[in-house]
């Protein structure tokens, strides 16, 4: 009788199990990403169960087979008892545990947005955000300030890139947006990310050289700038980042710091993993100069298409691009690049391919071929625009959504900073977690 009641039992647990896995779990996570989509896929389920719930339910199971009530398990415990820790009892090494998908991006405000940045980035930003992805976008402000700033037009630029990015289609409902000083944890894990990596490790990435050798006295914050992407990425222990070329090296910084603290504390962050774009958005290129990308800093308006131009400034700007004296319309990257960054513009713009467009432009020659360019570009545009400046006028609006995103932001740094806290030996006494999570809230309002 005693049997039957365990087995009995053990059924019972095993349909528990069962239905908790189908129905209850939500911690049942994808994480396989497309290279050229940059979308979650299905194709790779990973269960990421808390480890105190492994060892009950394992102790259980000890418990039964002690008694001989049970001598078969069903599939999901079987699953279940495979995550155990094995090996060596006295073994100190455990099993990096299954993180949870989660997304950062983060963006400067400075300068307005232009074409390039919004097909490179912002658009896949909204992709993933409508993908029911795990996002954080965040408005790195004190990047901003690595080089010199006018206050008062650094105070309206994070408010406009507020407005920028909700018109093009973040929706502070489905994303965390907030602004990256309002969450001083940012610059506490930076410091020790700092304590971590060496001056020659920092002196050998690109970017420093390349903006250094334009600066006669080189300030800190530009040496250690991407220590601070690291602890952005880091802090919210973010598996993946959209990054373009230019920052792949910042990346692996952030990924050799990451393994760096693992190895030296114990394990605390993933590996975050690079999303790279491979298609053509990556590569806008000035309409003035089209072998550089298109840039904020290129001194010459008339190389870029803003998202706050007027259609009569867009159409000026794309009948002036520089091609070339062949007047049919082809694509070749490297014979005609003026031209072939036009027809890239406009296959990202409506969804064609560059042969579509081009059997579509046979008998036009380049100049007629811009004003199609110039129509397509106004269409796409100009509803942004105007949603842009209605957003602009609401400021209180953006700054409420850079307050709640602020609090969803600190909410999850909390836990990851007073983990890294104790783990590098520093007091955890003084401020409890909900004390510093309040006291990072009130921070985001001020």
């Amino acid at each position: 009788m005693v049997g039957e009641s365990f087995s009995a039992l053990l059924v019972t647990l095993d349909h528990f199990i069962s239905r908790w896995f189908k129905d209850l779990c939500p911690a049942v996570a994808a994480e396989a990403f497309a290279r050229n989509s940059n979308a979650f896929s299905q194709t790779e389920l990973t269960y990421n169960v808390e480890f105190s719930a492994i060892l009950t339910i394992c102790g259980l199971l000890r418990m039964f087979k002690t008694l001989s009530c049970s001598k078969k398990l069903s599939g999901n415990l079987k699953v279940l008892a495979l995550n155990k820790p094995t090996g060596n009892r006295c073994s100190s090494k455990k099993a990096a545990p299954n993180y949870l998908p989660r997304i950062f991006s983060g963006i400067q405000p400075t300068g307005d947005v232009h074409l390039g940045n919004y097909l490179g980035a912002i658009q896949k930003w909204v992709e993933l955000q409508n993908s029911n992805q795990d996002v954080i976008y965040s408005i790195v402000d004190m990047h901003s300030i690595t080089l010199p700033q006018d206050p008062k037009a650094l105070k309206q630029n994070i408010l406009n890139i507020t407005a920028t990015l909700l018109a093009c289609g973040i929706d502070p409902d489905k994303s965390i947006l907030f602004q990256q000083s309002t969450v001083s944890m940012h610059t506490e894990l930076c410091w020790i990310l700092s304590c971590l990596t060496t001056m020659p490790r920092l002196a050998h990435l690109p970017q420093f050289k390349e903006k250094s050798a334009t600066v006669k006295d080189v300030p800190l914050g530009l040496y250690i700038y991407p220590v601070l992407q690291a602890a952005d990425i880091l802090l919210y222990k973010s598996t993946h980042v959209p990054v373009g070329e230019d920052q792949l090296q910042h990346l692996q910084l952030a990924q050799h710091l990451a393994k760096l603290f693992n190895g030296k504390f114990g394990e605390t962050f993933p590996i975050p993993h690079s999303m790279i774009n491979d298609d053509s958005s990556c590569r806008i290129r000035s309409l003035r100069d089209p072998t550089k990308k298109m840039s904020k800093s290129d001194p010459d308006p008339k190389s870029r298409l803003q998202l706050t131009d007027e259609p009569k400034v867009l159409l000026n700007k794309v009948k002036k691009a520089i091609t070339d004296f062949t007047s049919e319309v082809t694509f070749a990257l490297d014979e005609r690049p003026g031209v072939s960054n036009l027809i890239t513009i406009h296959s990202l713009l409506s969804g064609k391919t560059h042969d579509e467009i081009c059997r579509e432009a046979q008998g036009l020659d380049t100049g007629r071929y811009k004003l199609v360019v110039a129509d397509v570009v106004i269409e796409k545009l100009t509803p942004i625009r105007e949603r842009l400046l209605e957003l602009e006028r609401e400021p209180q609006y953006l700054e409420e959504v850079l307050r709640k995103g602020g609090e969803k932001a600190t909410d999850i740094a909390c836990d990851c900073w007073h983990e890294v806290r104790d783990k590098v030996g520093l007091s955890n006494n003084v401020l409890s977690s909900a004390s510093k999570r309040e006291l990072g809230k009130l921070q985001s309002s001020l």
